[in-house]
């Protein structure tokens, strides 16, 4: 598997597939094959979910390599998970491991969504302190991300979230029209199912704490894009603290995400099925369970991952 930290082109490498019952090779992560890493904050893994990006992934790899190595002083890595991706992207993902010692991959040959590439991912949580994600068209810049991480030096944070919502947030490209009123739309349904206070869960930048990720992680259920929502009100029902930090953003085009009706349902469908999963009626809703099939079928949405059977309400 690939090092932590330092990069070398041209560099010989391991095989280029990480796989999740392979995490870890010793306590606390990964152990280094440079010695020129000087371990002096917490490690980071950053996972980037990626279907069908072979256009936009390889210069964000370049950008997150090149500034973690030189402004973060801790073990350092990138793991891309490939979700059902039919174009070049493991080709060019490929390419930056030869480049980057900290760059590896998961691949996963069918459609698994962006929440099930994440659940998978994060299965990842024991190799290191601090574990984060973001998309894979770069809207997050590096730098933007690095300030989310340093607030998890304050020990009360659990969590801390990208928002383009809040003050102090600064956009340099901001979405369609369409795109924007769908965004509010989903979050006041956000808000009246779960009352959480956060202005975006939707943002693609979030970085948290091993411990938050090791406790929650059985709750996490969601594959689509409402897979964010699961991930905060889960750490909000397990007592961990998230932190909304304005943050740098810019939208970015050729999209894979295409938000139209179906996607709507879905999405909302996602959230009646979380709901319901943290009330006290999900035990008896068994027999719908062929339903909720059907009904993401229909949508060709990818399908949750079904919960444990008991949660904290």
């Amino acid at each position: 598997m690939a090092a932590w930290g330092s990069a070398s082109k041209g560099a010989v490498r391991g095989p280029a597939v990480v796989r999740p019952d392979s995490a870890s090779t010793a306590a606390g992560g990964l152990s280094t094959h440079s010695a020129r890493v000087t371990v002096s904050a917490p490690s980071l893994l950053l996972l980037i979910p990626a279907y069908n990006e072979e256009a936009r992934i390889g210069p964000v790899l370049e950008a997150y390599s090149e500034h973690f190595i030189r402004h973060y002083a801790g073990r350092f890595r990138i793991v891309v998970i490939l979700n059902g991706c039919r174009d070049n992207t493991l080709g060019v993902v490929r390419a930056a491991e030869q480049r980057y010692l900290c760059v590896s991959h998961l691949e996963f040959p069918a459609a698994i969504g962006k929440g099930g590439a994440l659940i998978e991912g994060l299965k990842l949580a024991p190799m290191a302190d601090y574990i984060g994600y973001v998309d894979a068209d770069g809207a997050t810049a590096p730098a933007a991300f690095l300030d989310l991480v340093r607030r998890l030096e304050d020990p009360a944070v659990d969590c801390a979230i990208g928002s383009r919502w809040i003050p102090g947030a600064v956009i340099h490209h901001s979405q369609p029209g369409k795109r924007q009123f769908a965004s509010r739309l989903f979050h006041l349904f956000v808000e009246a199912f779960f009352g959480m206070g956060i202005r975006d869960t939707q943002c693609g930048a979030k970085v948290m704490r091993r411990r938050a990720i090791e406790r929650i992680h059985d709750r996490l259920t969601l594959a689509d894009l409402a897979f964010d929502v699961n991930l905060l009100y889960s750490m909000r029902k397990a007592g961990f603290r998230v932190l909304e930090v304005p943050t740098e953003w810019s939208d970015k085009s050729g999209s894979t995400v295409v938000f139209n009706s179906r996607t709507s349902l879905n999405m909302l469908l996602s959230l009646v099925r979380l709901r319901l999963v943290y009330s006290p009626f999900y035990a008896w809703l068994g027999p719908l369970r062929p339903l909720e099939v059907w009904l993401y079928t229909r949508l060709r949405a990818p399908q949750p991952v079904r919960p444990p059977r008991k949660l904290d309400r």
